[in-house]
């Protein structure tokens, strides 16, 4: 899990209130540069402590953690043996191949290294986590706002261990937080059994291109219906006229659903350059990527209806095409126009319905 640090060292309006967001938000730590700052916070917070000045305040309070420049405070390992009740780190504002070369020490040896990079490129960053891949210590890294923690989380995949940022108002700790815990659940697959198969004429149907590379067990599930999908393998399987299209799905009619982040929906037709598809796997493995583009052509249609264990009716429409496929169990590649009645398909079943792509338990009947 990433770590979170709220900076309310500039933070003085809705201060208060900030807090008790960042408590209810759950926010790994508050940063403060006064010790007194920290009275009145639950011990589920961590409290840390960057001091203001050139000397360390005669007593810590309740810091848990204390991050200090050298220069002025002194080495980390000798404030660690004359103050044993409190963890020590170190911060660096990197501005050049120097101070670089001096934060990528500090992330190698270091129990927190709290970085500031000066430029907005991100290389010097992939350069520390890279010089730290195997080191023990914490690597946290300044952000300015949560769109830009978002990305410091993803640096070279595995990204910074935390987040510092300085809030700019109510619901900043949310959007940090929701940035730090963006990974997607695993879902529980089912196995859909078909009972039927038909030609539907013609309509739009929605290729969607991502920025990533899919494996042959992956793609993304779509359905006719918010309460049961079945899972398109990308085109990451040879094709006898055409190369592969490893980021693609064939998906299916336009208006079908498809999963999100956070257990939403979105119509493929919604979908655009820069949206987010969940992306699963036969295990229900899953994972966010980016949509690159989404192609919508006139193709001639097919129609497939599964029924699940429990008697849940799941339909997809999707192009009436030999190479459009579907996921078996065991990673099995189906073709779409070669299903027949019994064959078994993947799928899902939410167990709520939607409105506007949210899950809501309320009555709603589709057919």
């Amino acid at each position: 899990m990433k770590l979170c640090w709220l900076d309310l060292r500039a933070t003085t309006s809705a201060r208060a209130a900030i807090i008790e967001e960042s408590v209810h938000q759950r926010v790994d730590g508050i940063v403060g540069a006064d010790p007194e700052m920290f009275a009145g916070l639950p011990p589920t917070v961590k409290k840390i402590l960057i001091p203001a000045g050139d000397t360390l305040p005669d007593s810590f309070g309740d810091a848990d953690v204390v991050i200090v420049d050298p220069d002025k405070h002194g080495h980390t390992a000798e404030l660690a043996h004359h103050h044993p009740e409190v963890e020590f780190g170190r911060f660096v504002e990197i501005v050049d191949a120097e101070t670089l070369e001096v934060a990528c020490h500090a992330a190698r040896t270091e129990r927190w290294s709290v970085l500031l990079f000066r430029d907005p490129t991100k290389i010097p960053l992939e350069i520390v986590l890279a010089a730290a891949a195997r080191a023990e210590g914490n690597i946290v890294t300044v952000a300015t706002d949560p769109e830009e923690a978002e990305i410091i989380f993803g640096v070279l995949e595995h990204g910074s261990d935390g987040v510092m940022m300085a809030p700019g108002t109510v619901g900043d700790a949310t959007r940090l937080k929701a940035a730090a815990d963006d990974k997607p659940a695993s879902l529980n697959l089912v196995e859909l059994r078909v009972i039927g198969i038909s030609h539907v004429g013609m309509g739009e149907r929605a290729c969607v291109d991502t920025c990533t590379y899919f494996r042959q067990d992956e793609g993304i599930l779509v359905g006719s219906h918010s309460k049961g999908m079945i899972l398109c393998v990308s085109e990451t399987h040879p094709l006898p006229y055409m190369p592969t299209r490893p980021f693609r799905v064939n998906a299916g009619a336009i208006m079908s659903y498809t999963m999100n982040k956070g257990g939403r929906t979105s119509y493929l037709s919604e979908l655009t350059a820069g949206s987010k598809v969940l992306a699963v796997d036969v295990k229900g493995q899953t994972r966010l990527v980016t949509v690159g583009r989404v192609k919508i052509e006139s193709r001639p249609l097919l129609s497939v209806d599964a029924v699940a264990p429990d008697g849940t009716e799941v339909n997809l429409i999707l192009q009436d095409d030999w190479h459009v496929r579907v996921l078996g169990p065991n990673g099995v590649v189906l073709n779409s126009t070669e299903l027949k009645q019994d064959d078994v398909v993947l799928g899902y079943l939410p167990t709520e319905d939607r409105h506007v792509g949210y899950p809501i338990d309320e009555f709603c009947r589709e057919q």
